[in-house]
């Protein structure tokens, strides 16, 4: 576990922000490669990652403040100050930039389920690479774990940034998710070429979906609950995206390209 890529003095690299940028950096490149065969410009490809980026962040955050308590963050300045550090929940992201990237698809008249299917490998490879941030910095920890491939944290600045409990083995959730996700990317890439709107990203939302509730079982940092049972934000997020994205694919036949 490395929180800091690097230090310079008092200046600090730290490894998950790196992360964060080579995963929208990696991500964007791979939009706009895909883009024109879904009828989409690279520039426009290219505009609406920005736009993607920024609502993606904004709805992370949110998320992040919904589920944890806004005491936890906005009642002093090291609150704030330990938000605009945090990564955020990643369903708050999507959601986000859902909403976002929905607006500016209807300005600039493309039509939602190309960019969704020529976006979809470059989500999840951008989840991906995501997951290796996290891994560094300690975040998104597990349960406790007996089993040999259990890892430990023992980095104290992880554990003062994301309270990740140091010397314990724990599952390596980070891993988990990180592998399924690069698994996924590679398996959207080599799809044979689509014959209906919307089956990548379907299949993209099924997968992603099946993989995120599954690893939350093993999660063991603070994410919430809904409607009192322990099914996690996270996992009943996942569970309406399932749904949707088996919509779209029973419904992608009435879609030729």
């Amino acid at each position: 576990m490395h929180p800091e890529l690097f230090r310079i003095g008092s200046f600090a690299l730290p490894t998950y922000g790196f992360a964060m940028a080579m995963a929208f950096l990696l991500a964007l490149l791979l939009l706009r490669r895909r883009a024109p065969a879904h009828g989409v410009s690279a520039d426009d490809a290219s505009d609406l990652g920005i736009w993607l980026l920024l609502s993606g962040l904004l709805g992370a955050k949110l998320l992040l403040v919904v589920v944890e308590g806004p005491g936890a963050y906005l009642t002093s300045w090291k609150g704030l100050l330990s938000l605009f550090r945090a990564g955020g929940v990643f369903y708050g992201g999507l959601l986000g930039a859902l909403v976002v990237g929905g607006w500016f698809m209807w300005k600039r008249k493309l039509a939602f389920l190309d960019v969704a299917d020529a976006a979809a490998p470059a989500v999840a490879l951008g989840q991906a690479i995501g997951r290796v941030g996290c891994l560094s910095a300690g975040c998104c920890w597990g349960r406790s774990c007996s089993e040999p491939w259990a890892i430990t944290f023992t980095n104290p600045a992880a554990a003062a940034n994301v309270g990740v409990p140091l010397d314990v083995p724990l599952h390596p959730t980070q891993i988990y998710e990180g592998v399924g996700l690069f698994v996924l990317t590679a398996a959207l890439l080599l799809l044979p070429r689509r014959k209906f709107r919307g089956t990548t990203f379907g299949i993209y939302l099924v997968s992603a979906a099946l993989l995120r509730g599954t690893v939350e079982f093993f999660r063991g940092d603070p994410r919430g609950t809904v409607f009192g049972t322990s099914i996690s934000t996270s996992q009943f997020i996942a569970a309406l995206l399932l749904v949707v994205g088996v919509g779209i694919l029973a419904t992608a036949r009435r879609r030729p390209v």
